[in-house]
């Protein structure tokens, strides 16, 4: 019986992903942050989940690589593109997924898939910060809190703001100016979300939705951020428990190919 091991590393503009997998069972997983020097993070993450895999290096018989700073992971064999990740990926999680959308740092992208989970259409957003996660960070340290805690703050909303910058920069202008007109914490902290999740939504109508949809990157741990899309939307969302890891397990899933 012939035992094949592989391993996927995500190479995102915040964090590196890696994930090692067995006979199509994942064993190890890791994440680091790229800071400034992608290539040594790609190395750590890689060491990392080849240690929580309990496994040799050269066991491992192909490494593919995906995301913005693929070539960063100059150890992998090959390469993916970040949408085929996704696909590969969350197919694999929930097989009945005909749109995804991926929110990361610096890029989100929306992608819609036939029956067998192949790509048949998708759309990026990659000009500006304001369609993915850099824009909730940003803006969460202008109301002085955290990600997480902007779910919490959007929760106890009571009022609708609008606001209507289609530029990070721009935005956070606006927001400061929210703030100096005493609007409430939590009213500002929906307005942003909802303005993300729109951005969002936008991306996922051009490429068409379908009632399985599923919400991956690591925007897809802020509740707040699901909420306020599937508010938009009027569907439910699919996240996987853990939606940073998904492109490594596609680019895992495409070495085995």
């Amino acid at each position: 019986m012939i035992i094949m091991i592989t391993a996927g590393v995500d190479c995102g503009a915040k964090t590196v992903k890696t994930v090692i997998m067995k006979d199509g069972k994942i064993i190890g997983k890791s994440l680091v942050l790229a800071g400034l020097d992608t290539k040594a993070a790609a190395s750590q993450a890689f060491d990392e989940a080849v240690k929580v895999a309990g496994i040799a290096k050269d066991e491992i018989q192909n490494i593919f690589a995906t995301g913005v700073g693929r070539k960063e992971a100059d150890f992998a064999k090959g390469e993916i593109m970040e949408v085929s990740a996704d696909a590969k990926g969350i197919n694999y999680l929930q097989p009945n997924t005909r749109t995804v959308v991926d929110i990361g740092a610096e890029e989100g992208r929306a992608i819609k898939l036939d029956k067998t989970g192949k790509v048949v259409d998708f759309a990026i957003n990659e000009r500006c910060a304001a369609g993915a996660g850099a824009f909730v960070e940003a803006m969460a340290r202008a109301l002085e809190t955290t990600v997480d805690k902007m779910t919490e703050l959007y929760n106890q909303s009571t009022k609708e703001i609008a606001m209507n910058a289609h530029c990070a920069v721009f935005a956070e202008s606006e927001l400061v100016a929210l703030i100096h007109s005493r609007a409430a914490r939590p009213d500002i902290a929906r307005a942003v979300l909802t303005a993300i999740a729109d951005r969002v939504v936008s991306m996922m109508r051009r490429v068409g939705v379908e009632n399985d949809t599923a919400a991956i990157g690591g925007l897809a741990l802020s509740k707040g951020f699901i909420v306020a899309v599937e508010n938009e939307m009027k569907i439910k969302l699919f996240v996987p428990e853990e939606p940073q890891f998904v492109s490594a397990i596609g680019a895992a899933l495409a070495a085995a190919e």
